[in-house]
Parts: structure tokens; C-alpha cells; sequence
């Protein structure tokens, strides 16, 4: 059994310390004193760096038997995250209602760091294990697609981020696109001369006119999410920007979508003589676990040793498992019992954080 009341404490302890995603150096500094405490050896990487933090990647490890397995956290939390006060209500944590809690993923973290602080102190048998808890994988995934995979040898990875009851375990994840769109009409006076115009919004209304958006089958969805142009109601809109995106589960319909909505904004350029710039960037390639692999097979008998059983489920967002997938790890998504996530009212449920806990040391040693 796990240490409940530490485990507790210590996820009170990291939700206190500030760690917005770009400034996560204290709590990365934070954690790389705690392990060396507790007798690992962490290391960091030059992440922070090349994606605009003022911290970097841990690493550490356990040395087992088999096949290693990876473990997975975030220190990083949206905004408005500093200055969180948690408070225990009951069976639940929940922030004093002025920020966030940071449950997302400060859970996860603490989560990890309890399952194997009972096996070193108990020297318990184990899987050979390697953790990796990231910096900015909130709005971009950038520690992960920045991590140094050299440090990791594991096939397989548990992800601790994602909320919900544990029943639903996460084996696919979307692949997403940005689409960023600049159409170039041309300005003319409103009252004096509109016919010498080109009107950019009228050009996007096109465009957007005979475009599917919203949920466009089971797998996939698109969205405009963001549209500025304009410079006076006297001045025929010479420019404007629309932030789209499209995400799926498959590849083929990502692309088949992406190029819908491209062919629909140069169709409608050419119809009035605009012209159109088109930007597509890959946020994060899909992920797909194989359900039949013995991973899989072990997580799940797990779960059932514990009287949960479990549905292989999918998730319309990203995560760092999307990138670790995409060099070749194969991950699933494990809920840590966070509720709310990214909201004033985020809350997380200690008896699904204790079990999550539990599954994991469970997994993790070896008869």
C-alpha cells in the first residue's frame, strides 16, 4: 500500500510553487533536490532553451528487471497559476477559487514520485524504470518534442495526464494541424470609391461559406477559432488573419481536411482577385497504441487485479504522449483524478489519485 497522507502532502507542496508554463524553473529545481534526497539521480537537458523556458527536462531512473518501462508528468500549469492556495475539502483539493489548482499535472507528479519512493524504501523487486517530467507541454508540447531521447531506452510509457475515473484508459490521441490564413484584398474609400476595393472579409465569408467545419466525422473536427482584420469603417478591408484548425485520429483524414479548407480559401481569392498566404503547421502527429501488445495486456490485468475494468478509449487532444509515439514509444494515458482542468473550479479526487498510485506500484513490482 502506498503512503496516502505523504503523497497528499507532497502534491500540496508542488501545487504551492509557481510553474506557468514558461516558468517552470522552480519547480524543476524544486523536484531535482527532493530526488536526490531521496536517493536518485536526476539530470537535466537544454529543452528550455530552444523553446523559451526558463527551465529544463528531468530525468531519472530505477534499475529492475525485464523490459523498462517510462513514466510521464508535466511541471508546467496554465494561467492563472501563481499564488495557488490548495485546500482540502473532504475527499477532494480544490485552489481557494482565485486560480487554478495545477491538479493538471502536478497530480501526475506526485503520483510518480510516491510509487517509487516506496520501492526504493522498501526495496522492492521492480521493472527497470525511466521517468521523464517535462517543461511546456501545455499550449504546444515543446519539452517533449524538445526532450534528449538518447536519455531513454524504454519501448513502452505510462502518461500520468489526463482526469476522469480510471476505467478509461487512453491508447490514440488526435493528430491536430494549425492553419494560419492571411487573405490580401485591397483598400479603397467605404463611400467613395468601394468598387475600387477588395473586400478580405467578404473574401473569407466565401471561403467559409462552402467549408465543413465543426465535427465532420467520428474522427475528425475543424474550427476558426480566431479572425482580426479591418482598420475603419471608411476603409474597405484591404487584410485579414484567421487562425484554423483541423484534427483527427487518421492521417488520411487530417489531410483530406486541411486540404478542404485550403482549397476553400483559394477558390474564393480567386473569385473576387484576392490573394491568399496559407501556413500549415503539424502541432502534434496521433497517436496510436497498439491494443493487442503485451503492454497493453499488463495494464489492463492490472487494472482488473484491482477490480477496474477498463475501456481503450480515444482523446480529441494532445499530449506529450503524442510526441514520445512519434519516436517510437508507445504510450497510454492514465487518468491521475483531476476534474475541471484549466478552470477556476478545478478540483482532484483523492480516492482515484490514490488508486492511480496504487495501479502504478502494482504495475510496476515484480513477485
Amino acid at each position: 500500500m502506498i503512503n496516502k497522507d505523504r503523497m497528499i502532502k507532497k502534491f500540496m507542496e508542488y501545487v504551492s510553487i509557481d510553474s506557468e508554463t514558461h516558468y517552470e524553473k522552480e519547480m524543476m529545481e524544486y523536484l531535482i533536490k527532493e530526488l536526490k534526497d531521496l536517493g536518485f539521480n536526476p539530470e537535466t537537458d537544454s529543452a528550455g532553451s530552444k523553446c523559451n523556458s526558463n527551465g529544463n527536462n528531468i530525468y531519472f531512473s530505477i534499475p529492475g528487471e525485464g523490459e523498462p518501462v517510462m513514466l510521464s508528468a508535466h511541471m508546467d500549469t496554465v494561467q492563472p497559476g501563481l499564488g495557488i492556495k490548495p485546500i482540502i475539502k473532504g475527499n477532494i483539493i480544490t485552489s481557494d477559487g482565485t486560480t487554478i489548482l495545477g491538479a493538471d499535472d502536478k497530480s501526475g507528479i506526485a503520483i510518480i514520485i510516491e510509487a517509487l519512493t516506496m520501492i526504493k524504501e522498501n526495496k522492492l523487486r521492480s521493472r527497470p524504470i525511466e521517468v521523464l517530467f517535462t517543461i511546456y507541454e501545455e499550449g504546444g508540447l515543446n519539452g517533449a518534442k524538445n526532450a534528449d531521447y538518447s536519455k531513454l531506452t524504454a519501448k513502452n510509457c505510462i502518461v500520468f495526464d489526463t482526469g476522469g475515473s480510471l476505467e478509461n484508459v487512453v491508447v490514440s490521441a488526435i493528430a491536430q494541424n494549425k492553419i494560419d490564413v492571411k487573405v490580401h484584398g485591397k483598400a479603397a474609400h467605404a463611400g467613395g470609391k468601394p468598387e475600387d476595393g477588395i473586400n478580405a472579409l467578404q473574401v473569407a465569408s466565401r471561403a467559409i461559406s462552402n467549408m465543413k467545419i465543426g465535427r465532420i466525422d467520428e474522427e475528425t473536427t475543424a474550427n476558426i477559432g480566431v479572425v482580426k482584420g479591418g482598420l475603419a469603417t471608411n476603409i474597405v478591408m484591404p487584410e485579414v488573419t484567421l487562425n484554423c484548425e483541423a484534427r483527427s485520429l487518421s492521417d488520411e483524414k487530417l489531410e483530406k481536411q486541411t486540404n478542404h479548407m485550403i482549397d476553400c480559401f483559394e477558390e474564393a481569392a480567386k473569385y473576387y482577385g484576392a490573394k491568399v498566404d496559407v501556413d500549415v503547421i503539424n502541432s502534434y502527429p496521433s497517436l496510436k497504441t497498439n491494443t493487442d501488445s503485451k503492454f497493453v495486456s499488463e495494464i489492463v490485468e492490472t487494472f482488473r487485479s484491482m477490480n477496474i475494468e477498463v475501456c481503450l478509449t480515444s482523446t480529441g487532444g494532445g499530449s506529450d504522449g503524442n510526441i514520445y509515439a512519434s519516436h517510437g514509444i508507445s504510450p497510454v494515458i492514465v487518468s491521475t483524478g483531476m476534474y475541471k482542468a484549466h478552470t477556476l473550479e478545478e478540483y482532484i479526487d483523492l480516492d482515484i489519485m490514490t488508486s492511480s498510485c496504487e495501479f502504478l506500484l502494482k504495475y510496476l513490482t515484480l513477485k
